[in-house]
């Protein structure tokens, strides 16, 4: 079995040998159960302070690793749940045999990242989990530091779709570091004429604009050091010649970060964390977004090309993807932005520019509310969708 990050301390850990989470049923006839309690490792490492029952190891036995059950040296109840050995984090019942990457989900302050991610886990479970035939879902008990998940989906998506209120500026985590979302994907594919099926887990972080700002966030820097791959928001809004296009009021503007000084700390960041000699470049896949597009409509006109929709297809669509890549440039060049693509292209082997608006519509400011249309996602998928197809999770289609 591989070495692979767990999607909620970041520890690398073998997904051959995991911990057991106790069931607390004892056995039939036992007078002792374990009972629930706070477990400081997991409070420690990941800031969670849930009761749980007790987290163990067991000795493993041959090649082949740690069984798939093993009793509960306390109790003696017999249980089949995995944990992580080094947070005591519960993990999916799919993790021992599934393909974990880690996205990261990075971005300055004022970049939308909160309503990005509330967003695009909408369309995740219904949009793309349709059009990839594919169940797309939250598993753990903790998510996005709003507690269960029921609780993420009220404070977050059922906010912005339901309720149509604006978020406040995400808080700083506590310790450094706060539970992150993590969602499962699986989908059916076709091998030697078998269907079979892969699960895929995306564990995302979403740090405040403010965690950004120094180099001892060391929860951070973990995620950053073992995310196969990154998806960066830049706040177009900075851009040196968007000030004079765009009609977005000064107080949303003000503090937000400039673009290229978030870059240039994520690239500082990875440097270290991966130890990227001088002379190379970063080899992590870097999805460079620039959300709150919608600003940009009206300027951009109904026939520019960043405003085609792809083919829903059950893949990445290379093409319109590329043409995208391409248009972004030439806009970040137009606007005196040339500095950004310069940076990327001189430090990241593998980076790719996407303009997507989570809104669909511009807000109003004031009141803190989306437009009387409601949400309406734009291209929002993409990032994700194009990291997934570089890590081998679902196809690209170059027709």
């Amino acid at each position: 079995m591989a070495t692979v990050a767990c999607p909620y301390c970041y520890n690398k850990i073998n997904q051959a040998r995991l911990a057991y989470l106790c069931l607390g049923r004892g056995v039939p006839g036992g007078t002792t159960r374990c009972v629930k309690a706070v477990d400081p490792t997991r409070s420690q490492t990941t800031n969670v302070s849930v009761p749980s029952y007790p987290c163990f190891t067991v000795e493993a036995k041959g090649p082949f690793g740690s069984p798939r059950q093993a009793p509960c040296p306390t109790c003696g109840g017999i249980t089949g749940v995995r944990a992580c050995p080094l947070c005591h984090t519960p993990l999916s019942a799919t993790f021992a045999e599934s393909h974990s990457p880690l996205v990261g989900m990075v971005g300055g302050k004022g970049a939308g990242k909160t309503i990005y991610m509330a967003v695009l886990h909408h369309e995740l479970r219904t949009a793309v989990r349709r059009r990839f035939q594919a169940d797309i879902r939250m598993t753990g008990d903790q998510q996005g530091g709003a507690g269960s998940p029921r609780q993420w989906l009220e404070r977050n998506e059922e906010q912005l779709f339901i309720d149509g209120k604006l978020f406040d500026q995400t808080a700083s985590a506590i310790g450094g570091m706060r539970a992150p979302v993590v969602i499962e994907w699986r989908q059916p594919k076709r091998r030697l004429g078998m269907q079979t099926f892969d699960t895929t887990l995306l564990s995302f972080y979403d740090a405040a604009g403010e965690d950004l700002t120094s180099q001892d966030r060391v929860h951070t820097q973990a995620y950053l050091g073992v995310a196969g791959g990154l998806i960066l928001l830049l706040d177009p809004w900075q851009l040196p010649g968007a000030r004079a296009r765009i009609d977005v009021p000064d107080a949303v503007i003000r503090d937000a970060a400039p673009p290229l000084d978030v870059l240039g700390m994520i690239t500082d960041m990875l440097r270290t964390t991966h130890q990227v000699k001088t002379r190379r470049k970063v080899t992590v896949p870097l999805a460079v977004v620039f959300a709150k597009m919608d600003a940009f409509f009206p300027v951009l006109g109904s026939n520019h090309p960043l405003l085609t929709q792809p083919p829903a297809r059950p893949g990445y669509d290379e093409v319109t993807g590329q043409s995208t890549h391409e248009h972004v440039r030439a806009m970040l060049h137009e606007y005196g932005a040339d500095d950004i693509d310069a940076h990327l292209d001189l430090h990241y082997s593998s980076y790719r520019y996407f303009a997507v608006s989570a809104l669909g519509a511009p807000p109003d400011y004031a009141a803190e509310v989306v437009d009387a249309g409601g949400v309406q996602p734009f291209r929002v998928e993409e990032p994700l969708l194009w990291l997934l197809h570089r890590f081998g999770a679902i196809d690209r289609s170059k027709e």
